[in-house]
């Protein structure tokens, strides 16, 4: 499961640096450009990290850090749609992904955080 996650984590960014590379060359998207491509990234490196993790509370503190980067992520995917940036059917299946891997995530720090 974790090399899995670490795979789906880098293609998720992966996709994400592609997805803006469909926005117009405006201010605006190219600012959301840069943080978009800034978190998503973080969300696959800060993964990684989560898998050496040397304790429980480490475990917990990075794979907080990588929800909120997702969050993120699923932010400014959503505000580029909301500006007309981006279809929604150009990042319909981003927004599947941060769903679904936001899930994992949480139900991971859960099970960390019970234990």
């Amino acid at each position: 499961m974790k090399e899995q996650l670490k795979i789906r984590t880098k293609v998720f960014a992966h996709n994400c640096v592609k997805t803006t590379q469909l926005f117009p060359n405006t201010y605006l998207s190219n600012h959301i450009k840069g943080q978009l491509i800034r978190c998503s990234t973080s969300v696959a490196a800060n993964y990684r990290a989560t898998c050496i993790a040397q304790s429980k509370p480490s475990f917990i503190a990075k794979i907080s850090i990588v929800i909120e980067e997702i969050d993120e992520s699923n932010f400014w995917l959503e505000f580029a749609r909301d500006e007309n940036l981006i279809s929604k059917e150009e990042i319909d299946f981003l927004l599947k992904e941060f769903s679904e891997l936001t899930s994992i995530f949480i139900a991971s720090r859960k099970t960390a955080s019970s234990k």
